[in-house]
C-alpha cells in the first residue's frame, strides 16, 4: 500500500538534504499525485494507457473483420484469437532472460515499432484483395510476440521509474488507467467498424502505437547497464532454469502463477466466445457489442478506484482472495444473456469479472515488484507470464472446439463458471492464512537469504 504524503513528511518541518534526496530517488520531487510528480511515469503512463485503448479497439476488430469480413467460423475466430498468446508459449520464457540482458527501454520502444508496423499492413493487404484469414492469425501472431517483449521489459521497468513507497499507486494508476483504456476502446471500437470498416479501423491501433513509442522514448531516467554476459554454451538454458526454479521454489510465487495460469485458461476462453456470442446468438450489431461490453467492462475501472481501500482494510492477502474469489462469482451470467432487458445479465457478469481481475492484477503486480530482486525480476516475471499467458490460447482453442461441438451458450457458461472457480488455488496456498503478502524483507529474514 502507497505511503501518503502526509506520512512522508512532518507537518511544517523543510526537508532534510537527505530526505530531499530520497524523495527525489523514489520520484517524490512535487506536489499533487504520481502523474504530476514523476514526469517519466506519466510518460510510460500515457504509452501504456494509448497502447491500451488500440489493443481494445483491435480485440473487438480483429473477430468483426474475421466473421463479417472474411466469413470466418467459431473455430477460425479461436484461432485467431489464441495466435495473439501463442507466443507466450514458445519464447514466454527466453523472454524474459533477453529482457535481463538488455536496456527495458530499447526493447519496448522496438517492440511498439513492429507492432504499429503491422497494423498499417493489414489494412493495405486487404485493400489490396490479398487480406485473408491466414493473413490475420499471422499479424496476431507477429503482434502477440512483440506484445511478449514490451510487457516484460515494462515490468521489469517499472521499478527503476517508480519509488517502493510509490509503486502501490502506480500500479493502481496504470490498472486503472488501462481498464479505461480498454472501457473505452471496447466502446469506440464498434463506431469505428461503422464508420471505417473492421479492417481499415485497425489503423487506430497503429496510431496508438506510435504514440506509445513517442512517449517511451521521452523516459528520461537511465537504465544501469545491463549486467555483462559471458556467452557460454547452455547459459540461455541455465538462466531460464532460474526463473523456473525461484518460482516453483517459492510458495508464494508458485501459488500465484498456477491461480493465473487456471484463471487464464477460461478467461481466454470467455473471450474468444463474446463477440461470436453477442452477434450470432443474442443477435446484436458490431456497434451494440462494442456498447454492451464497455458497460460491462466500466467493472475494470471500479476495480482499480476500490483496490487501496480493500488493501488498506482487509491487508492485500484477504483483498486478493476477495476479489479473485468472491467477486466474479457473478460471472456465469453473461451466458444467460437475451435480448432486450437479459443485456443487464451481460454487464453484471462481466463486470464483476472485471472487478475481480482488475483488482487482482494490481495486488499481483505490486508483490511482485515488492518481493523480487531488480536482478531477476524480468526472468521471473517472464517464467509466471509463460504459465499465465500460456494458457490463454489453450483456453481460446478448447472454447473454439467445445463452442462446435456443444454450441456457443453452453460452452460460454462452462468458461464463466470457471473463472471465480480456479481462486480455490489461493484457499490452498500460505495465502490464506496471512493478511498481507510478504515482501522482500520478509523473504530475506525468513529465508537467511534473498531470492
Amino acid at each position: 500500500m502507497a505511503v501518503t504524503e502526509r506520512e512522508n513528511r512532518e507537518e511544517g518541518v523543510p526537508d532534510s538534504g537527505a530526505k530531499a534526496a530520497a524523495r527525489r530517488k523514489s520520484g517524490r520531487s512535487g506536489n499533487g499525485g504520481l502523474l504530476g510528480r514523476n514526469r517519466d511515469f506519466r510518460q510510460l503512463w500515457y504509452a501504456e494507457t494509448t497502447g491500451r485503448f488500440g489493443a481494445a479497439v483491435t480485440g473487438v476488430l480483429l473477430p468483426l473483420a474475421a466473421v463479417s469480413a472474411l466469413h470466418a467460423g467459431t473455430f477460425e475466430v479461436s484461432l485467431l484469437n489464441a495466435a495473439t498468446w501463442v507466443p507466450w508459449l514458445v519464447i514466454g520464457l527466453p523472454a524474459g532472460v533477453w529482457v535481463d540482458r538488455l536496456r527495458r527501454r530499447t526493447v519496448m520502444l522496438a517492440s511498439d515499432a513492429v507492432s504499429c508496423a503491422l497494423f498499417v499492413i493489414v489494412p493495405l493487404a486487404h485493400r489490396s484483395g490479398v487480406l485473408d484469414v491466414g493473413g490475420l492469425l499471422l499479424a496476431a501472431l507477429l503482434a502477440g510476440t512483440a506484445a511478449v517483449f514490451f510487457q516484460t521489459a515494462y515490468t521489469a521497468r517499472l521499478p527503476g521509474i517508480v519509488g517502493v513507497a510509490d509503486q502501490a499507486e502506480g500500479n493502481a494508476k496504470l490498472h486503472g488507467s488501462a481498464s479505461a483504456a480498454q472501457l473505452a476502446g471496447t466502446g469506440a471500437a464498434g463506431l469505428i467498424a461503422q464508420a471505417a470498416g473492421a479492417v481499415d479501423g485497425m489503423l487506430t491501433n497503429a496510431a496508438t502505437f506510435l504514440v506509445s513509442f513517442v512517449c517511451v522514448a521521452r523516459i528520461r531516467r537511465r537504465e544501469p547497464p545491463p549486467p555483462v554476459v559471458v556467452r557460454t554454451r547452455g547459459a540461455l538454458f541455465k538462466e531460464v532454469g532460474e526463473g523456473v526454479r525461484l518460482v516453483a521454489r517459492d510458495p508464494y510465487l508458485r501459488s500465484l502463477t498456477f491461480f493465473g495460469a487456471a484463471s487464464n485458461l477460461f478467461l481466454g476462453g470467455c473471450q474468444t466466445l463474446l463477440v461470436v456470442f453477442l452477434l450470432r446468438d443474442v443477435g446484436l450489431s458490431g456497434t451494440g457489442v462494442g456498447v454492451l461490453v464497455a458497460i460491462g467492462g466500466a467493472g475494470g475501472v471500479l476495480g482499480a478506484l476500490v483496490v487501496r481501500r480493500g488493501v488498506a482494510r482487509f491487508g492485500t492477502a484477504r483483498a486478493l482472495l476477495l476479489f479473485e474469489l468472491g467477486v466474479p462469482a457473478l460471472a456465469p451470467l453473461m451466458a444467460l444473456t437475451t435480448r432486450g432487458a437479459g443485456l443487464a445479465l451481460f454487464v453484471a457478469g462481466y463486470a464483476s469479472a472485471s472487478v475481480g481481475v482488475v483488482a487482482g492484477n494490481v495486488i499481483k503486480a505490486g508483490f511482485h515488484q515488492a518481493y523480487c530482486p531488480p536482478g531477476v525480476l524480468g526472468r521471473v516475471s517472464a517464467c509466471s507470464s509463460f504459465l499465465n499467458y500460456g494458457t490463454l490460447p489453450l483456453g481460446a482453442l478448447l472454447a473454439g472446439a467445445l463452442g462446435t461441438w456443444l454450441g456457443v451458450r453452453p460452452t460460454l457458461w462452462l468458461m464463466t463458471a470457471g473463472i471465480p472457480l480456479t481462486a480455490l488455488i489461493l484457499l490452498c496456498s500460505p495465502i490464506r492464512t496471512r493478511r498481507d503478502l510478504p515482501t522482500r524483507a520478509e523473504a530475506t529474514d525468513r529465508a537467511g537469504h534473498s531470492l
